[in-house]
């Protein structure tokens, strides 16, 4: 079973604390104010985080791709728990999901639940920790997102705790 979500980054400024030198105050320049990265995150009860990135919108191209590469990690038939995306209700998604019944099964969260979306907070620590961060271009943009999914993929142990604070069951997981 995986959890899925899907978020995006870009260059615009986000409300919060920045860091500069006492005295000086922080300019950050933008250097597009649209997405320009986004990240499909699968995470499964025990722990275990999967992301996918892209440099575009979500669409139903990205949700196969990405379905085929998480399937191809975890090795195992997949049970995908996620939101009413049109990528993911969309024809080609939902006839690729037909076409290979065997490899995964699909449960629809209710329409609005971010409560009940542990990656979520997977997603708000990675934005979190990218807050001070002044990415020269897209390239760099993709790389820090990968590099802060790959950090809290290293420590499972908060990836657990985030389906605690959801409510969800984590029982017999080691």
């Amino acid at each position: 079973m995986v959890l899925w979500d899907e978020t995006g980054h870009s260059f615009r400024i986000r409300p919060g604390a920045t860091w500069a030198r006492r005295g000086l105050t922080p300019v950050l320049r933008r250097v597009s104010k649209r997405r320009e990265v986004s990240s499909i995150v699968a995470i499964t009860p025990d722990g275990r985080l999967y992301a996918r990135h892209f440099r575009t919108s979500i669409s139903s191209r990205c949700v196969i791709q990405a379905l085929r590469f998480f399937r191809r990690k975890i090795g195992t038939p997949l049970l995908v728990v996620w939101d009413r995306l049109n990528a993911h209700r969309s024809p080609a998604t939902t006839d690729f999901i037909a076409s290979h019944a065997q490899d995964y099964a699909v449960a629809y969260l209710p329409a609005y639940a971010p409560e009940l979306k542990p990656e979520e907070q997977c997603n708000a620590l990675v934005k979190r920790a990218m807050a001070n961060a002044l990415p020269g271009s897209v390239d760099d943009l993709h790389r820090l997102a990968r590099r802060e999914f790959g950090r809290l993929k290293r420590h499972p142990e908060m990836i657990v705790r985030f389906f605690r604070h959801a409510g969800l069951s984590v029982t017999g997981i080691p």
